[in-house]
């Protein structure tokens, strides 16, 4: 019996994919567990790398099945293993890579002895490299261009223009130099102290993010699916935006959650999160200085008769 859509299937998602009727998806975003190690509450994320790469061929190869003829394939995926997946899904599988984008994310992992991880490899994979979907005039992905906003050239496009591996300190203090339209993209990571974090699932997408890739690879009516339903993202953004969605979960409390936060959603509902993260944070210019802090400190403390406590160690210099 095939799957039915704008529903959550718990259960196995090589299982599940093979019970869904063939070329019958437009878009499927998938967000695989990484094989790091990740503490899962029933699967195992630290498999050998042979055993890894054989059952994500199993699961690549029935998103090729249920896929439409110009469907559209996209693979969020950690260092360890994206050069092996993307070679899994183009030469082995059949699929054509039209990009190799960066989400580059604040809140990153820290590393202690090397640079802290802050990124996350994004395949856009398609089967027909002449045919698929792809809404390059849709104005929520589009961005202003630098002729607009630096140059004043009167040939700019005044629909603005399409939304680069980069070193960065900070994406506000460069918000003409981080353009939306590279191969890099810049989303928060969804960070346990922000209002849209779940709670319940560790490796939450930012629904601007998912926003992006669903508005840019579907039309409204179209079907969306999910085989890492995880936090349930995907779905509550398809559903917001218009589209029937089907989702795969192997962990029966996750399923629980998913279904409860699409309850909750209803189609048409704004996105979470800023759709311009570059302008939700003050640039370095408008931010607070530490110094500052000690200085008015230092200043109220005199004006009481009193001078702060210091140590022996010296500010640094704030750049």
């Amino acid at each position: 019996m095939a799957l039915e859509i704008n529903q959550l299937h718990q259960g196995d998602c090589v299982d599940l994919l093979k019970r869904m009727a063939p070329e019958s998806v437009d878009l499927c975003f998938a967000d695989p567990p990484f094989n790091i190690g990740y503490d899962y509450d029933v699967y195992d994320d630290k498999r050998g790398d042979e055993e890894y790469l054989d059952w994500c061929r199993q699961w690549i190869q029935g998103v090729h099945q249920v896929l439409k003829p110009d469907g559209t394939f996209w693979l969020a995926i950690g260092d360890e293993y994206a050069a092996e997946l993307k070679v899994c899904a183009t030469r082995e599988v059949g699929f054509v890579c039209r990009s190799w984008v960066i989400w580059y994310y604040t809140f990153g992992v820290n590393c202690k002895y090397g640079f802290s991880r802050s990124h996350t490899h994004l395949f856009h994979f398609v089967k027909d490299p002449e045919k698929f979907t792809f809404n390059a005039a849709d104005p929520e992905i589009r961005i202003p261009s630098a002729r607009q906003l630096v140059y004043g050239d009167r040939r700019a496009n005044p629909k603005g223009r399409l939304p680069d591996n980069t070193w960065i300190l900070r994406p506000q203090d460069l918000p003409n130099g981080f353009e939306e339209d590279g191969d890099t993209w810049y989303f928060p990571r969804v960070a346990g102290t922000f209002k849209e974090r779940q709670g319940f699932h560790g490796c939450q997408m930012p629904e601007q993010l998912l926003g992006r890739i669903i508005r840019a690879s579907s039309n409204e009516g179209d079907c969306v699916l999910d085989p890492f339903s995880g936090s349930g993202t995907t779905l509550v953004v398809a559903k917001k935006l218009r589209r029937n969605f089907i989702g795969t979960e192997l962990s029966e409390e996750y399923a629980t959650k998913i279904h409860e936060r699409l309850d909750e959603t209803n189609v048409g509902d704004p996105l979470v999160g800023p759709a311009n993260p570059l302008l939700s944070a003050p640039n370095t210019k408008n931010g607070k200085r530490l110094a500052d802090k000690v200085s008015k400190k230092k200043s109220t403390a005199k004006g009481k008769g009193k001078m702060p406590k210091t140590g022996n160690a010296t500010q640094p210099e704030l750049l």
